[in-house]
C-alpha cells in the first residue's frame, strides 16, 4: 500500500499510473504520521512537491527509527545538490522531478524491492517488539519513583530484559533510589542524536546489581534538562524497545514535551494517585489532558498508593472523583522508606509484604499480559544473583 502526501487533492489521480489503485491521499504530515502508526501494511510514502523540504525530510527521519522497512520517496519540481544531499541524509530513498511519472513508478519498483529484502531479512532472525510502561503522576509525593523502581525491578527479577529510564530530567532520583553511581545519564544521548542503536544504548545503562535491571539515570546537574530535545528522548525510547522486554519510563509531575513523548510511545500508562484531595484533583485533571490529547484509555492503569491510609478519603471516594477504576490498591508500610534509603526495592527485600505482593500484581496482571511476544520465564533467584557478583569482586 501506498501513501501519497500531497496539498493537492488531485494529486492522486495525477500521479495515479505511478502510484496504482492501493493508494491513500493524505495532505498533513500529522495525517501521515498517524496513518502510518496504525496501518503496518504501508510500504511506500511518496511526498510531492509542493511539501516544504523540512518538513519531508522530518517525516523520513522519524519513520526510519520505526520501521526501516518504510521506503520514502520524494518528488521535486526542481532538483539541486542541496536537496539530494539533505534528502538523502534524512533517508529518503530517491529524489524525482515531479513530472516524470515514468521515473517515479520506476522509483516506487527499486523501492519496492529494497523493502521486500528488508522485511525478508528481518523475518530471516528473532524480532522484537518491547513495551513501553510510563509512569507518571501530576502531583509529586505520591511514591511514583518508588513505584517504577520496584516494578522495573520485579520485571528484571522474572528473567526480562528490562531498561528503567529517569525522565525527571531536573531532578530525577532513581539513581539515588537504588544507590547507584551513573557515569552517563540520559544528556549523553544528545550527542548520538540520529544515530543511536543498540551499542550506544549500552554505553549510556548503569546496571542495578541485585536485580540486573539496567537504568539510563538522568542528568546530575538540573541545567542540562532543557538541552536535551524531545526528539532524541523519542528516539532513545524508540531504540530501546527493539532490545529490551520492557522499558520503564520514570517522569517528573507534570505534562512536559518529553513526557508527552513518552505517553505518545507507550503501550502502558501507569497512573498513580493517593488518597488526598490535591492528588486526586491533579489526577482527574491529567485523566481529562490525556483524553484530550487522545491518549488510549485501555492503555491506562490506576494505581493508589498508600491506599490504607486513614485521612478521611477511602478508594471508593477515588473512583468516584476520577470516574475510573482503581486497578492497583498499594498499603502503606514503614518498611518501604526504608528500603528507599538503602537502595533496595522492596521486592527483592521483602517479597512477600503487602506492597510487594501489591507490585507483583500491577506486574502480572497488568503489564506483563499486554506483551504477547514476551515469553514467561522463572522468578530469578535474586540472593544467588547477589552472590555471583559479589565473587567476582
Amino acid at each position: 500500500m501506498n501513501v501519497l502526501w500531497d496539498p493537492d487533492p488531485v494529486a492522486v489521480e495525477r500521479y495515479r499510473f505511478a502510484l496504482g489503485p492501493d493508494t491513500t491521499p493524505l495532505d498533513s504530515a500529522v495525517l501521515v504520521a498517524r496513518f502510518l502508526h496504525d496501518n503496518a501494511q504501508v510500504d511506500q510514502v511518496v511526498i510531492g512537491a509542493d511539501v516544504a523540504l523540512d518538513e519531508a525530510c522530518s517525516l523520513s527521519e522519524t519513520v526510519r527509527l520505526e520501521r526501516p522497512e518504510l521506503g520514502v520517496i520524494l518528488l521535486r519540481s526542481r532538483i539541486d545538490v542541496t536537496t539530494l544531499s539533505q534528502a538523502l541524509r534524512s533517508g529518503i530513498r530517491e529524489v524525482v522531478g515531479a513530472d516524470d511519472h515514468t521515473g517515479l513508478a520506476d522509483a516506487l519498483r527499486r523501492s519496492r524491492e529494497l523493502t521486500t529484502r528488508l522485511v525478508g531479512a528481518a523475518g530471516g532472525a528473532a524480532s522484537h517488539d518491547g513495551k513501553i510502561v510510563t509512569v507518571f503522576s501530576a502531583k509529586g509525593g505520591v511514591g511514583k519513583t518508588t513505584v517504577s523502581t520496584n516494578t522495573a525491578c520485579q520485571l528484571a527479577r522474572l528473567g526480562h530484559k528490562t531498561l528503567l529510564i529517569d525522565l525527571d530530567l531536573s531532578f530525577g532520583d532513581v539513581a539515588i533510589s537504588l544507590q547507584l553511581v551513573p557515569d552517563r545519564s540520559v544528556f549523553d544521548a544528545v550527542a548520538m542524536a540520529g544515530t543511536i542503536d543498540d551499542e550506544g544504548i549500552r554505553s549510556l545503562v548503569t546496571t542495578h546489581e541485585a536485580s540486573g535491571l539496567e537504568v539510563i539515570c538522568a542528568p546530575n546537574d538540573p541545567g542540562d534538562a532543557d538541552r536535551i530535545p524531545v526528539a532524541t528522548v523519542a528516539e532513545l525510547i524508540k531504540v530501546a524497545r527493539r532490545s529490551y522486554d520492557f522499558v520503564v519510563v520514570d517522569t517528573p509531575p507534570s505534562f512536559t514535551e518529553h513526557v508527552l513523548a513518552a505517553v505518545d510511545l507507550s503501550d502502558v500508562l501507569v497512573l498513580i494517585a493517593t488518597l488526598d484531595i490535591p492528588a486526586v484533583k491533579n489526577l482527574r485533571v491529567a485523566i481529562d489532558t490525556l483524553d484530550m490529547i487522545g491518549s488510549p484509555k485501555d492503555a491506562r492503569v490506576i494505581v493508589l498508593n498508600r491506599a490504607d491510609a486513614k485521612v478521611g478519603l477511602r478508594p471508593e471516594d477515588v473512583e468516584s472523583a476520577i470516574k475510573t477504576a482503581i486497578a492497583v490498591n498499594i498499603p502503606s508500610s514503614l518498611t518501604v522508606p526504608a528500603s528507599v534509603n538503602r537502595g533496595v526495592p522492596i521486592v527483592l527485600d521483602e517479597p512477600k509484604l503487602p506492597v510487594s505482593v501489591a507490585i507483583r500484581d500491577l506486574v502480572d496482571s497488568h503489564i506483563r499480559p499486554h506483551s504477547s511476544g514476551v515469553v514467561d520465564v522463572e522468578p530469578v533467584d535474586v540472593h544467588a544473583r547477589r552472590g555471583l557478583f559479589r565473587s567476582r569482586r
